[in-house]
């Protein structure tokens, strides 16, 4: 079997993956910040780093799976005083409401979830750190900034020179701020805003500092994996390399994983922009093991360009695999089948769930040439697509009840009025009385109920 390859944003290439501690992984992804419903950008970072740590599971490892909550900045202070609720009820009512969309989409839960509101004693003691090595001072106006220029490595990981930087864009004067990208560590506490103590006065974090603060105390300084959307990488992740390897002194992250922006239109999505649809929205029209097909359908770097033609397309194909699946019963063979290491080489390859993907198609296609031929072989293969389907997270349902639920609530038949119409197809078929099985039959696809003969027997799905 081929081994697993990870393209490290750091450096710009595949790496083979070898874990810091043997068998054991310390993954931590940049999570919501919680002051409003998740969208669709965010649901492709749930669940391209949910895959992630299900294929290094399956792969045999000891996964430490952190994703923060970033559950105080400005956007969150806003949008309370907007509401005129205080911003804990705000952040706790959205983090409920995240929780909610994850378990839609088939997104288990990571096996840390930090706050940042429950981290101030953690992200004090870095910056601290940092200032009394000289990496960190205060400013004129009470907050604390980082130097950047203290970091003689910061923009390698964006590929950014600050020489450059600091000669080719133009960026807003700050009297405060020794050089003009100096980012803020600790904000001084305004009238009627959320702070906390520190040893330069009442204020609150900045948002690079959170994650710095909480991956290390939760996977400790050095650590495997760090993940993200591609946004995030300049500044947010090439600031939280800086202030961290210059607070611990050691390396901060093997491997830095980053994943494309989902489009509309050739334009990114994003509330900013206005051009989003939330997954609470979405749900409305298509189901979540749809859009979590939908996301896994591109390689996780590429651009994702979302339009109801790509979701009802996934709804599509995943009721091919689902009817493959149906009335079979999985029987696991003892040796490793074609399929299987070649969904692995596939996966293997940086994640690529694209390819993954196209050989479940092809054992499904075995499966329905086998389901009239060879009945066990049918069986072992069905174990095969189910098998290769647990680290993406699909094909989890019973198939029957997958291919007869119904999504919305105008469905008019049942399916106790549904077998009863079958029953009479039947009947009918057996009396000889061709145009009143057809007849029933065209009146079932009309009310979008598919019925599908097998000998004797017939199945039914809705359309």
């Amino acid at each position: 079997m081929s081994v697993l390859k990870i393209y490290n944003t750091l450096s710009r290439q595949k790496e083979v993956f070898t874990p810091i501690q043997k068998n054991t992984v310390g993954m931590y992804v940049c999570g919501m910040t919680v002051y409003d419903f998740c969208h669709i950008g965010h649901a492709r970072v749930m669940v391209v780093f949910d895959v992630v740590a299900r294929y290094l599971k399956h792969l045999g490892y000891d996964v430490k799976y952190v994703r923060n909550i970033t559950d105080i900045d400005d956007k969150i202070i806003a949008r309370a005083n907007d509401a005129g609720e205080d911003f804990n009820q705000l952040t706790t009512r959205f983090i409920n409401e995240m929780h909610r969309d994850e378990a839609s989409l088939n997104v288990l839960k990571p096996d840390l979830e930090p706050l940042a509101t429950e981290s101030i004693d953690n992200i004090v003691t870095m910056i601290q750190t940092l200032i009394t090595k000289d990496n960190a001072y205060m400013g004129p106006n009470g907050d604390v900034y980082y130097a950047v220029e203290s970091f003689k490595n910061y923009g390698q990981l964006s590929g950014r020179q600050l020489d450059d930087m600091q000669a080719g864009e133009r960026v807003e004067v700050d009297k405060n701020k020794r050089n003009p990208f100096d980012f803020v560590l600790w904000k001084s506490a305004k009238p009627d805003e959320p702070s906390w103590p520190s040893p330069w006065g009442a204020g609150r974090p900045g948002w690079h500092i959170e994650c710095s603060a909480m991956s290390t105390c939760c996977l400790g300084n050095h650590f495997d994996i760090h993940g993200g959307g591609m946004d995030l990488q300049f500044p947010h992740h090439e600031n939280e390399i800086a202030q961290s390897e210059s607070a611990t002194g050691e390396r901060y992250v093997n491997t830095w994983m980053h994943n494309g922006f989902v489009r509309i239109d050739d334009e990114k999505m994003s509330k900013s922009l206005g051009n989003f649809f939330t997954v609470r929205e979405v749900l409305k029209k298509y189901r979540g093991e749809e859009i979590r097909f939908f996301v896994l359908s591109s390689h996780y770097r590429s651009p994702l360009n979302y339009s109801d033609e790509q979701l009802n397309e996934s709804r599509s194909a995943l009721e091919r695999l689902y009817t493959a699946l149906r009335g079979i019963m999985p029987v696991q063979s003892t040796a490793k089948s074609d399929y299987i290491s070649r969904f692995e080489n596939a996966m293997n390859d940086d994640f690529n769930t694209a390819k993954a993907v196209s050989v479940l198609f092809e054992c499904a296609n075995e499966i329905n040439r086998l389901r009239k031929t060879n009945i066990n072989e049918a069986a072992n293969r069905v174990a095969d697509l189910l098998s290769m389907a647990q680290p993406l997270g699909l094909l989890e349902q019973n198939p029957d009840e997958y291919l007869q639920s119904s999504l919305g609530s105008d469905q008019t038949l049942s399916e106790a009025d549904i077998d009863e119409k079958i029953n009479q197809r039947l009947q009918a078929k057996a009396d000889k009385n061709w145009s009143l099985a057809d007849q029933i039959r065209d009146e079932l696809k009309e009310q979008d109920v598919i019925l599908e003969d097998s000998g004797s027997s017939t199945t039914w799905r809705r359309a």
